[in-house]
């Protein structure tokens, strides 16, 4: 149910859209089920870092997503009149269309952010090891800027191909951001942490750095140190443009590996639609004068 009440506050073109749900309570027990969209490509989690065979994912339609992920983020802490935490930001919860698309689902743990005057909400700590911000787990403040953190580590993880944590690698590599750490550092030494299944990752590496350097902010241990959601979707925007052209419309994504990864390569951009997307975000959502438009159903 908090589900179906959020998402039927917000609407923004990289939010999973609620089609209808059933709420009964019967003679059989308590029947609920909740009715998406569907997304044609199933999760970011089922091609970055599942073991099924599949092709990666090239590294600009990596960055796409990371920036569809934060525009997402962006309109839910700074875009309304109220601020809504997501709680549970991770890849299994960025789910992707027929393009390619991102969209952010999974609203069962989002929490509307603090009170005028409070700087965080106390609640129980909830979410997913590896993802969850450490003054969070430690204390129970949440507050905006743990999404962010969340939002360093997919970063690492589009970077790597690996999950935040990984209890089958050995055991220096389970934690993503300490087996990280060593590389990051040094430039010569930063190619060995990049996705081989990449095709000629060291063409994305200069990037592949860039988005590094972005993450690490996002992880900044000091939750005030940490950018706003809409600086990190203004950063990703400056490392696509340096790939891409801005003023180049309609133009296919440029296929980064040769063994048969057209599946992913079928997104078409139009920036000039997102940027119309971009911009129709900015509208203020008023709950306070919100009726459902969902169907509810048996």
């Amino acid at each position: 149910m908090n589900e179906v009440n959020l998402l039927g506050v917000v609407k923004h073109p990289n939010l999973v859209k609620l089609v209808g749900y059933c709420a009964e309570d019967d003679e059989r027990g308590i029947q609920r089920l909740l009715v998406y969209e569907l997304m044609q490509n199933k999760s970011l989690e089922d091609h970055l870092l599942t073991r099924a065979p599949s092709p990666p994912l090239p590294w600009m339609v990596r960055l796409r997503i990371a920036q569809d992920a934060a525009r997402g983020l962006a309109y839910l802490h700074e875009e309304m009149d109220f601020q809504l935490i997501f709680r549970d930001f991770k890849a299994s919860n960025i789910l992707l269309d027929e393009h390619f698309n991102a969209r952010l689902s999974d609203f069962g743990l989002a929490r509307q952010g603090p009170a005028e005057g409070n700087g965080h909400v106390s609640t129980s700590v909830v979410g997913t090891v590896g993802y969850a911000a450490p003054e969070y787990v430690q204390t129970g403040k949440l507050t905006a800027k743990s999404d962010v953190w969340s939002f360093g580590v997919v970063l690492y993880e589009l970077i790597t191909g690996r999950r935040a944590v990984e209890r089958n690698l050995p055991k220096g590599e389970q934690k993503l951001l300490e087996w990280v750490r060593p590389y990051i550092s040094d430039s010569r030494k930063f190619h060995l942490i990049i996705d081989p299944r990449l095709d000629q990752p060291e063409q994305c590496s200069k990037s592949a750095q860039k988005v590094s350097s972005l993450a690490n902010k996002c992880l900044m241990k000091n939750p005030k140190s940490r950018p706003k959601m809409s600086e990190v979707v203004a950063a990703l925007g400056d490392i696509i443009g340096e790939i891409e052209p801005r003023d180049e419309v309609n133009q296919d994504v440029q296929a980064e590996s040769n063994n048969g990864s057209q599946c992913a390569n079928e997104r078409v951009l139009d920036l000039r639609d997102m940027a119309s997307l971009r911009n129709k975000s900015t509208r203020k959502l008023d709950w306070r004068s919100w009726t459902t438009g969902l169907a509810k159903t048996r």
